[in-house]
């Protein structure tokens, strides 16, 4: 959850990590098939069927202390809220009735956030830290967390994994945190992702892998999204989302949030909240093209060039629960739910908004409160997956932090939502939300497109091909998913478009490929008369390509699954765009693009290298399928 800017102070451990304890089995809350997977814009179950994250945030495990002062002293934790370095609230009620409330409410999946310290903390749980699950006393938090991961997945409800801070304290300010590699190194940081999903891998209700939380500018620097330093999330993102995948467990999703701040939060510095809007030009495309699902958080008090800070870090601009509906509508569609909302482009993949919240029964702010209203109203009308903010707190005689939906006080009295004899004003808000309607049943497979980025070196994502070894030395290559084919390349900066549009599976079985270097293939007439032409040989299509500096290497070719046709037409983008009406996105912002149709199959790359030319891509051989 993102706090006002602070200075921290930054925390490290590294110790050996204790087994796991057996899980123990609960009733199911909801018919829904493991694994999860996305189609076009939704998620959906095994069986195809839409399965709508209506999620919650249990936190916790990634720390409450604030930074500075006593430790086992309340009032070093946020909100006075110690979650005692596991999910808060196990101090006052038993994992389970805690897990029953969630259900109670209308929650179908758990976002649980833990600490790359948490992983390695070996410090035993004293009994005082878990009085109401004594069971649960001596084991360390790691062991906790999978208490209550077995706990959340026995009852039916999916779980999200969330690597929320590098250090187990509250986030998130100028606090260590800002990075996934902020207060250690990227290493550390894959290696205990790597870790996490492979504890977790014989649990099927265990779905996704939520990658970082919250990325934003430390003192000195800002994260990018594909610069090809090591600030560039992008990249980082991308490459331990594929690591997961191909390393730990193919069946997860991969959640991808957006950047949550970048410039300094002073007026006539440059400042925003560039949340999804950099997806639009660069975007992700894993080994498993239908495992994706992008993220975003939104809270009142913030706001698209708002740090959210009051004091130090405050500056003009307006939060987001100043703007009218109309321009909230029109910021938040800019911001994230335009991934969602356009379809059929190399950026669509599901949107979890998965930090949102209000203070409640005692939130006086008027503007805070219209905003919620409205905002839920944005999640209704985007059909759009969610996960408020925060689940689980503490309260005394119905007082306290006031933002969890459900509290316990010391006795374990529990207040929540729908209470009626102290009613919470957001309760018919959030039952408003819980009980739309939206998308159910059946969602139609959608064809898929994904843009190739081997912008600061290889993109080889065909599975195929990486279990083929070093196809072209020395050049730099990009290879589709397995199951798509190449359909639309960039006249300069390397960047290229693949689908499965019209021919679902493209590669027939045995995966025969070919590397293409001349023009020995050359047939049917000269489709590129002066420029050199690498052409796949018949019944082969293009899944990839290869250049060194700016000139075209090889071609990448696969055998068909079926005979196609070998007539065709040339496409020419040397001096301008040439892409069908449909369009898929920019997938190459600022470069000449050429692109076949959907129902035809590029069969090969013309260009020159001539002195002084574009020794780039020049033309596209597209054919009927």
């Amino acid at each position: 959850m993102f706090r006002s800017l602070t200075v921290g102070l930054v925390l490290a451990a590294s110790f050996v990590v204790p087994a796991r304890p057996p899980a123990v089995p609960m009733p199911s809350s909801e018919s829904w098939v493991a694994p999860l997977s996305t189609r076009g814009r939704y998620i959906v179950d095994r069986n195809g069927d839409r399965f709508r994250l209506r999620s919650g945030n249990w936190h916790g495990a990634s720390g409450t202390w604030n930074g500075s002062g006593d430790q086992a002293d309340d009032a070093n934790h946020h909100a006075g809220e110690n979650s005692h370095r596991v999910p808060l609230g196990l101090d006052r009620a038993p994992v389970g009735r805690i897990v029953d409330g969630f259900r109670e409410i209308g929650v179908n999946s758990v976002r649980l956030p833990f600490s790359n310290e948490m992983v390695h903390d070996t410090r035993p749980v004293s009994a005082s830290d878990v009085a109401a699950n004594p069971h649960l006393a001596g084991l360390t938090p790691l062991q906790v967390y999978d208490v209550v991961v077995a706990a959340l997945t026995g009852a039916g409800l999916a779980v999200i994994l969330n690597n929320h801070t590098n250090t187990t304290r509250w986030c998130c300010g100028v606090d260590g945190n800002e990075r996934w590699n902020a207060s250690q190194s990227a290493t550390v940081w894959e290696a205990d992702w790597l870790f996490m999903v492979r504890r977790y891998r014989t649990d099927p209700r265990v779905v996704g892998a939520d990658l970082y939380n919250e990325v934003r500018r430390s003192v000195w620097d800002d994260p990018n999204w594909g610069l090809g330093d090591d600030h560039d999330w992008f990249a980082a993102a991308q490459r331990v989302g594929d690591r997961i995948l191909t390393e730990a467990n193919p069946d997860l999703l991969v959640f991808v949030e957006g950047i949550n701040w970048t410039g300094i939060p002073v007026d006539g510095f440059a400042h925003e909240r560039p949340t999804l809007a950099p997806v639009r030009t660069l975007s992700h495309t894993l080994t498993r093209s239908h495992k994706l699902v992008y993220a975003a958080h939104f809270y009142g008090y913030t706001g698209p060039r708002h740090s959210g800070a009051t004091g130090v870090g405050e500056t003009s601009d307006p939060r987001y629960r100043d703007l009218s509906p109309d321009e909230l509508r029109t910021v938040l569609r800019n911001q994230a739910f335009y991934v969602a909302a356009d379809t059929g482009k190399h950026y669509t993949a599901p949107v979890w908004i998965s930090e949102f919240g209000v203070g409640g029964r005692e939130e006086t702010n008027a503007k805070e409160r219209a905003w919620f209203a409205t905002f839920v109203d944005e999640l209704i009308r985007n059909d759009a997956d969610f996960a408020y903010w925060p689940l689980v707190g503490w309260h005394e005689g119905g007082r306290g932090n006031g933002w969890a939906l459900l509290a316990w006080d010391r006795a374990g009295n529990r207040i929540g939502p729908y209470d009626t004899a102290d009613p919470d004003w957001r309760g018919e808000i959030w039952r408003r939300l819980v009980e739309s309607p939206g998308r159910t049943g059946q969602i139609p497979v959608a064809a898929r497109w994904s843009m190739l980025s081997p912008d600061h070196g290889d993109f080889v994502q065909s599975l195929r091909m990486r279990a083929a070894g070093d196809w072209d030395s020395g050049a730099r290559k990009s290879a589709c998913p397995d199951g798509q084919r190449l359909i639309g390349l960039s006249s300069t900066g390397n960047r290229s478009l693949c689908t499965d549009a019209g021919l679902a599976d493209p590669w027939a079985p045995g995966g025969a490929w070919t590397q293409v270097t001349d023009e020995r293939h050359v047939a049917g007439g000269d489709w590129a008369g002066g420029y050199t032409k690498l052409q796949c040989p018949a019944d082969q299509l293009l899944i990839g390509w290869s250049v060194r500096g700016a000139t075209v290497s090889g071609a990448l070719c696969a055998r068909a699954s079926r005979a196609l046709p070998t007539n065709g037409r040339t496409v020419w983008f040397d001096r301008g765009d040439n892409r069908p009406a449909a369009d898929h996105g920019d997938y190459a912002s600022g470069h000449y693009k050429g692109e076949c149709a959907a129902n035809e199959y590029a069969a090969g790359i013309a260009f020159t290298r001539r002195v002084g030319a574009r020794q780039g891509p020049a033309a596209l051989l597209c054919r009927a399928l």
